[in-house]
């Protein structure tokens, strides 16, 4: 006998929001969390997530949405959501920044504003590789920390 077990897919509800988030994100903890302070904040399960594309380039949809919540890291935005910020605003999107930051003992702490904080500092690719290559790197960084951005795995993939 074989048993198939499917789950439901809930229906998306609220207005279409595009998620710009730095791929070290993609597929964590700290993804799920930002989905539900999304569906919080903008009252909807309606985003598009570039990581369900791979790394194929879906920034194209921004043009279908009605908000897009830009992803900082320590007040960086990467090269990546950079980009994805700039073509929201060519088609005159409204955008929110979600700034995800640490304090003591690892607590994570997540600020959610509209538009963007003039404290935000842009990165190009490679002042994005060096900050993200001295983020994983970093001695001070515990195993807490480093589990809710990249998760527990042992495989790469």
């Amino acid at each position: 006998m074989v048993f198939k077990i499917s789950r439901k897919k809930k229906k998306a509800y609220g207005p279409p929001v595009y998620l710009s988030e730095p791929t070290i994100l993609y597929h964590t903890k700290t993804e799920k969390i930002i989905l539900e302070i999304i569906k919080e904040k903008l009252s909807s399960t309606n985003v598009i997530l570039p990581s369900d594309y791979g790394i194929r380039d879906v920034s194209d949809k921004i043009r279908e949405v009605d908000y897009v919540v830009a992803v900082a890291v320590y007040g960086k935005f990467s090269s990546l959501v950079c980009r994805e910020v700039e073509k929201a605003k060519r088609f005159n999107k409204k955008i929110y920044t979600l700034d995800i930051a640490s304090k003591k003992d690892d607590a994570i702490t997540y600020y959610f504003d509209k538009g963007i904080p003039d404290h935000i500092e842009w990165l190009n690719p490679e002042e994005t590789r060096e900050f993200f290559d001295g983020f994983l790197g970093e001695d001070f960084m515990g195993m807490a920390f480093r589990g809710f951005f990249l998760g527990y795995r042992k495989n790469k993939w």
